[in-house]
C-alpha cells in the first residue's frame, strides 16, 4: 500500500503532461476564481495622470518652504475635470480628491492645514515636494506586469484588470468531471427506494465537491454490478478531464470497477493506500483522462477526494496547491487509531488561548453521513502509534474559517 504522501507525489508526476488544462478566454466576471492563462502587461499608467490624494491646495513646493506661507488662488479643479493649463508660480490652486493636479504642482496640503484668506490661501506648515500627491503610474507602470500568468482571478485582480481596459482575459479551462456511481443498491434521488436500495447520494456529494474545488462536473448514469453496465456507463464517460467513479473498487465479488476500466483501456498506477477511512483507492490514466476510483461509502469516497482528487482537479486547473491551509493542532480527546495506518479525523475546531483544539465529531463510521456535516477540519493522525493522548499535537486540514470560544457559545 502506498503512504497518502506517495500517493499524491504520483498522481500529480502522472498528470504533468496535460496539465494545466488549455486556456480560453472569458469575459471577467466569467473568469473569478480562474487562473490566468496569460501576463496581463499594463496598457495605461495608474493612475493615468498626477492626481490629489486629499481636498485640499496644490501648489509648487518651492512657494511655500517655510511655515506660514501665503499664496494667491489663481484656479480650481475637480475630479472629473480635465487638467488645466499650468500653475502660475507663487499660487496655488483648490484641488479635491481624485482631481487631475495642475501642471507644475508638485504639492498638495490638505485642506485642514490650510486657512483662506479672501483671494489668498496661508498654509500652516512647511510645503514638501510629493505630499498627498498620487504621481500618474505610481499604482502601475505602463508596461509593466500588472497581473501574472498563473494568478487567480479574485475581485482585486477584476478590478485592476478593468482600470487597465482589460475586459476579458485568457484563463484556464475548468476540468470537467464525469460522476459515475456505481451498486446494484443505489437508485436516483427521484425515485422511491425500495427495501434494501438506497437513493444515490455520494454522486450529489462529489459534484458538490468538485465545484468547490473549481471543477465543472457531470452526473452520469448510475452504473450496476455488472460487466454490460459497466461497460455502457465508461463509454458515457469518453472526452472527459477526469472520471470519478464511486464503488466497486474493493475485493468483493461483485467489485468489478477495477476490471472494467482495464477492459476498457485504461492504465491503473495503483488501487490501495494506507489510510482510514478510504484505504481501497484507485488511480489511473485512460488516455488523456485521469481516472479515480473511490470506495462507496460516503465517508471514505468524501475523504479520499478531498486527499487525492482534490490536487488534481486544481492542477489541472492551473490553480497552486490544494487551496487548503494545513496548520498544527491539538486533540481534545485522546484517540484509538489503527497502527499503520494514517487516519483522517472528521472534526470541529476551536481556537482557544491561541491554539487550535479539535473535538472529534460523534461518529467516525465511514457509512455515516451524518460524519460529514459540520466538519471544521481533518485532523491528520500519522500511522503510528496507534493511540495518541489528549493535547497531542497533529496537522489540522482547514475546510473553514475557525470559530473562537464566544462563536461556539
Amino acid at each position: 500500500m502506498l503512504e497518502p504522501g506517495a500517493a499524491i507525489r504520483r498522481i500529480l508526476d502522472r498528470l504533468s503532461d496535460v496539465a494545466p488544462l488549455p486556456p480560453e478566454r472569458l469575459a471577467l466576471c466569467d473568469a473569478l476564481g480562474r487562473a490566468l492563462a496569460e501576463d496581463i502587461v499594463a496598457s495605461r499608467p495608474l493612475p493615468p495622470f498626477d492626481n490629489s490624494q486629499m481636498d485640499g491646495y496644490a501648489f509648487r513646493a518651492a512657494d511655500a518652504v517655510r511655515p506660514g506661507a501665503r499664496l494667491r488662488l489663481s484656479m480650481e479643479v475637480f475630479a472629473g475635470d480635465a487638467p488645466g493649463p499650468s500653475l502660475p508660480a507663487g499660487t496655488c490652486c483648490r484641488v479635491f480628491s481624485g482631481a487631475p493636479l495642475p501642471s507644475g504642482a508638485d504639492c498638495v496640503e490638505m485642506q485642514e492645514e490650510a486657512a483662506p484668506e479672501q483671494a489668498f490661501v496661508r498654509f500652516r506648515r512647511a510645503a514638501e515636494k510629493g505630499r498627498f500627491v498620487r504621481p500618474a503610474g505610481a499604482d502601475v507602470a505602463e508596461g509593466a506586469v500588472a497581473l501574472r500568468r498563473g494568478a487567480i482571478v479574485d475581485a482585486g485582480a477584476v478590478g485592476l484588470a478593468t482600470a487597465l481596459g482589460r475586459f476579458e482575459v485568457l484563463v484556464h479551462r475548468r476540468p470537467r468531471v464525469a460522476l459515475l456511481a456505481t451498486g446494484n443498491e443505489i437508485v436516483p434521488m427521484d425515485r422511491v427506494p425500495a427495501p434494501g436500495e438506497i437513493i444515490d447520494s455520494n454522486s450529489h456529494a462529489l459534484a458538490a465537491a468538485c465545484l468547490e474545488a473549481g471543477a465543472e462536473p457531470v452526473l452520469l448514469p448510475l452504473a450496476r454490478d455488472e460487466r454490460a453496465s459497466l461497460r455502457a456507463a465508461l463509454r458515457a464517460a469518453r472526452g472527459f478531464d477526469v472520471l470519478l467513479t464511486s464503488g466497486g473498487v474493493s475485493v468483493g465479488e461483485r467489485d468489478l470497477v477495477r476490471s472494467a476500466l482495464e477492459a476498457a483501456g485504461a492504465r491503473l498506477d495503483f488501487w490501495k493506500v494506507a489510510i482510514r477511512p478510504g484505504k481501497p483507492l484507485a488511480f489511473g490514466r485512460w488516455g488523456r483522462t485521469a481516472v479515480f476510483g473511490l470506495p462507496g461509502n460516503p465517508a471514505s469516497a468524501w475523504v479520499t477526494f478531498e486527499i487525492f482528487v482534490r490536487p488534481a482537479l486544481r492542477l489541472l486547473a492551473g490553480l497552486p496547491g490544494t487551496g487548503r491551509t494545513v496548520l498544527p493542532a491539538r486533540l481534545s480527546r485522546a484517540q484509538e487509531k489503527p497502527r499503520g495506518l494514517t487516519t483522517y479525523l472528521r472534526v470541529r475546531a476551536l481556537v482557544s488561548r491561541g491554539e487550535i483544539w479539535l473535538d472529534p465529531l460523534p461518529t467516525q463510521q465511514s457509512g455515516h453521513l451524518s460524519s460529514l456535516v459540520g466538519m471544521d477540519a481533518l485532523a491528520v493522525l500519522p500511522p503510528r502509534p496507534g493511540r495518541l493522548p489528549r493535547g497531542a499535537r497533529v496537522p489540522a486540514i482547514l475546510l473553514r474559517p475557525l470559530p473562537g470560544e464566544r462563536d461556539r457559545e
